[in-house]
């Protein structure tokens, strides 16, 4: 498949058949080209894209061929009980020496249809015809060489070509924070007279914070259309995140690494970190630090996306400095502060 149907119409895979009407009633009132004088190309095609995707999802096609079946066989129904001639004939000799007799004069109508409003037959053509039949009103029915399998012959369904990706690189601090960003862009599309046209636009993305690298943000319809019988692409940037001097990132949690001298890991210190949003945070720190030493800060690393009041942690590290060499009154003394 090429296109997400369920998302074009906005609904879950459990729909049921009351809300999935309901949503493409309201997509097909929102883009119906009469309502979009200003943006008609752009209407009709999106148009076009919600009635192939609900035509898909509710396997309307088949309701439909079971349906027009229903209206023929009324109007056969309704034109013999309407004639008297056609009702006696019905009376004694049944259906199939009805349809066997050829119509009289009087039962004609420019549309083949008795009794029948000029209104009445425009809605079963305009039925059948969005359904994929061909409804020959001539005749009075469908054409004998109209059937499922050729439903699209002739259709104009539109092709959505693949999604147009771009990069869109972000520092840790805009992941941390959050921020706006403004890509300008320039695309093509086909106008309402079949020419290609340049056209320049101002994207705005708003990164929130806790986004992680590989997140995709899409603008539908907003990359090139090459061809008038297909849409304009989706448009997608996919978050990048750039390499940070100081932290690095592993999932929701922020990793540091600090430096220390081996007189501070031996008895203790405050260590002091500037946060990604500028904050000073000073921890006392106790404990003898070890190189497999690490000191876990609660709630100070990234944040969870749609989850405001949680937060990764802040995992820190240790770097301990040892001297290049002591002095022999050094040594002395930590033989006897370690009792070695």
């Amino acid at each position: 498949m090429d296109d997400d149907y369920y998302k074009i119409l906005n609904v879950s895979k459990t729909v049921n058949d009351e809300d999935l009407k309901k949503a493409y009633r309201n997509l097909a009132m929102k883009w119906h080209p009469d309502k979009n004088p200003n943006n008609m190309y752009e209407a009709e095609a999106k148009f076009i894209q919600i009635s192939e995707a609900f035509e898909v999802i509710s396997k309307t096609l088949l309701l439909a061929f079971s349906l027009s079946s229903q209206i023929l066989n009324s109007e056969f129904q309704f034109q013999v009980l309407g004639d008297p001639q056609k009702r006696l004939l019905y009376d004694q000799h049944g259906e199939e020496d009805l349809k066997e007799t050829p119509p009289s004069d009087d039962s004609k109508t420019e549309n083949g249809f008795s009794g029948r409003t000029a209104e009445d037959i425009d809605i079963l053509e305009e039925f059948c015809s969005r359904c994929g039949f061909d409804f020959d009103t001539k005749r009075g029915g469908r054409n004998d060489n109209s059937n499922v399998d050729n439903r699209f012959k002739g259709s104009t369904m539109l092709k959505k070509p693949p999604p147009v990706e771009n990069t869109l690189p972000c520092s840790l601090e805009e992941l941390y924070n959050g921020s706006t960003k403004k890509m300008q862009i320039s695309r093509t599309f086909v106008d309402k007279n079949g020419q290609l046209t340049l056209v320049m636009e101002t994207l705005t993305i708003d990164i929130k914070p806790g986004w992680k690298n590989g997140t995709k943000i899409t603008f539908p319809d907003k990359g090139n259309q090459q061809k008038a019988k297909e849409l304009p692409a989706d448009l997608v940037y996919v978050i990048h995140e750039k390499p940070h001097q100081v932290y690095k990132r592993d999932g929701n949690d922020l990793f540091v690494n600090y430096r220390l001298t081996l007189a501070e890991a031996l008895k203790g210190t405050t260590i002091n970190i500037t946060t990604l949003d500028q904050r000073e945070l000073a921890i006392e720190v106790k404990d003898i630090i070890t190189p497999e030493y690490e000191l876990v800060v609660s709630k100070e690393g990234m944040p969870i996306p749609n989850d405001s009041d949680s937060r990764g942690d802040l995992k820190v590290r240790f770097e301990i400095k040892f001297p290049k060499k002591l002095t022999s009154q050094q040594k002395t003394a930590l033989r006897h502060a370690l009792g070695g």
